[in-house]
């Protein structure tokens, strides 16, 4: 595996300062869908049809934002095939798999949690 090295200036990786590069991408991939989207792809390959049939809930409209984004932060790849009608595939990157490790925990610490969580909450809005 090839780690590329940041190469931008400190102050863009500085996640103490409100204008760092570092924090407009959490602001962009800390988002549920993001997240489950990043999830939901894993290893595989999927179709926009296919992303959208496993995230329950998510609109057209909010799925191909998230996509973009991912896309545009190089996280995934988009694919075209030239059919018609035009057959779209997308597939996490390097990075976006290094990513996937990382929600992988979070779902792990949810699913580990969520009782508590869900207690906690009853106890404090009571």
């Amino acid at each position: 595996m090839v780690t590329t090295q940041f190469s931008g200036s400190a102050e863009d990786a500085d996640i103490s300062r409100a204008d760092s590069l570092a924090r407009e991408i959490f602001s962009d991939v800390a988002n549920k869908w993001a997240l489950l989207i990043i999830e939901t792809l894993g290893e595989r390959t999927l179709r926009f049809t296919e992303l959208r049939g496993a995230l329950e809930g998510i609109s057209h409209k909010m799925l191909t934002q998230n996509l973009r984004m991912l896309e545009r932060n190089g996280l995934l790849v988009r694919e075209v095939h030239p059919t018609v009608p035009p057959r779209v595939e997308y597939t996490l990157t390097e990075p976006g798999q290094a990513l996937r490790a990382t929600v992988d925990l979070m779902c792990g610490w949810t699913r580990r949690y969520i009782g508590h969580i869900e207690e906690s909450r009853r106890r404090f809005d009571a």
